[in-house]
């Protein structure tokens, strides 16, 4: 056999081997996705998350080329949605929205129902909150201060309501309270609709939730009291934040799209490529701004390494609080 004759052939071997991981690759990026993509979102319809996400998985679709299907799955404080991943396939075709008590809720409870960094494919991170607490038009109060001052002089008598316990919005209210010496009652809810519903109706005292009450603040139905935010919202230029009113917390509660272990990398790229377009798509951004939510874009590899550094951080809150569902 001639040496060039060997080198053919020893090129045709490498070949030959390197096949099934090529075609493996090769296949996933041009034939996925094939059918619609399903993407549970943990809320109810309605809100802040759920307007955000489905205009986010319009966007995806035109990325993608197949339509991305929200579905809500409301309730437990945002953790059914990655808790349902658990039992899917890691073929692309499952996704959720991981919201920020993924972090938390495992470390709360006795049976946690999944392990956050063992069981998910972190494929993008997206946004985050404009968070903040209103009340009605008609409340006494008139200011954040005046609210706090109100509860602290009837320890127990001011009930406030959010999306769920263990939620950014509970602790964070509870964090309020510990450093204000402050007793009062959370009420939790599956989602905006039900609690501003039970704000309207005098049933709580607050709201502290995501900027859904933007758009009932703006034609004068509710007063925003306080944001959450490193600054003052833009829209909302008159409303101080926590930290000009001496209590030094910024919550935004960061999210992203995760699905189930063990997915193939190629699908993660061929995903993450759309939501990264999706994420600055012109259409998502007019959604982002109307809620006053910044774009918080990670790919896998960030990604990942921020649900590690975030569950450390989240665990060292929760045993300094000594939290417990």
């Amino acid at each position: 056999m001639s040496l060039l004759t060997r080198r053919a052939a020893l090129a045709l071997a490498a070949g030959a081997l390197a096949t099934p991981a090529l075609a493996t690759s090769a296949l996933a990026q041009s034939g996925f996705p094939s059918r619609p993509i399903r993407m549970i979102v943990p809320w109810a319809a309605g809100g802040t998350t759920d307007v955000q996400m489905r205009a986010f998985c319009e966007a995806a679709a035109r990325h993608l080329g197949q339509p991305v299907i929200v579905e809500n799955r409301a309730g437990a404080g945002g953790v059914l949605g990655p808790q349902a991943l658990v039992n899917e396939k890691p073929d692309g075709y499952t996704l959720s929205q991981m919201p920020i008590s993924v972090f938390r809720y495992p470390q709360m409870v006795d049976k946690p129902p999944f392990n956050t960094l063992r069981d998910f494919t972190w494929v993008s991170h997206l946004t985050g909150y404009l968070f903040g607490v209103v009340v009605r038009a008609d409340a006494p109060w008139k200011s954040f201060d005046e609210f706090l001052a109100a509860a602290r002089q009837k320890p127990g008598s001011i009930n406030y309501g959010t999306p769920g316990v263990g939620t950014s919005l509970h602790l964070t209210m509870e964090q309020i309270a510990g450093q204000r010496g402050i007793e009062w009652t959370h009420v939790p809810f599956r989602g905006f609709s039900e609690n501003v519903t039970a704000l309207l109706g005098g049933q709580i005292h607050a709201l502290a939730d995501s900027s859904g009450w933007a758009e009932m603040v703006k034609d004068g139905r509710l007063r925003l009291l306080v944001t959450w935010g490193p600054e003052r919202a833009k829209r909302f230029p008159e409303t101080p934040n926590l930290k000009e009113l001496g209590i030094d917390i910024v919550s935004t509660s960061p999210y992203g799209v995760a699905g189930p272990k063990g997915m193939d990398p190629a699908v993660v790229r061929v995903l993450d490529e759309a939501f990264r377009k999706a994420v600055n798509d012109p259409q998502h951004i007019a959604i982002l701004d109307r809620y006053d939510m910044p774009v918080i874009y990670m790919g896998p590899e960030e990604y990942k390494a921020f649900a590690e550094r975030t569950w450390s951080e989240e665990k060292a809150m929760i045993d300094r609080l000594n939290l417990r569902i």
